[in-house]
């Protein structure tokens, strides 16, 4: 098995986090014109995404991306579940070569 291979997440957590994805990016979508609501709505997203999914360095970049105005409208937090559930996360290796 190398680093990258695909975690394993139950049927139900998966499930779990893609409704999560979809419902906070239908609500970004409309929140775009009010940024304030939008970053609300996404540091939830994160922090309940977080807690189903475990920490995976996947939903940082997700969290930024939907932090940019205007950006919020493209169903990024549905990507970057999608991303985790087929390829896992990359582990970063601290003190390998």
């Amino acid at each position: 098995m190398t680093a990258s291979t695909a975690l394993k997440f139950s049927v139900l957590r998966l499930a779990l986090a893609f409704v999560i994805a979809g419902v906070s990016d239908v609500i970004g979508a409309f929140a775009s014109l009010a940024p304030p609501i939008g970053w609300a709505v996404d540091v939830v997203t994160a922090a309940l995404l977080f807690v189903v999914l475990g920490w995976q360095w996947l939903l940082l970049p997700g969290l930024v991306l939907e932090a940019i105005p205007g950006v919020g409208v493209l169903p990024f937090w549905l990507l970057v579940v999608g991303a985790i559930a087929f390829l896992g996360t990359p582990r970063p290796k601290f003190g390998e070569r």
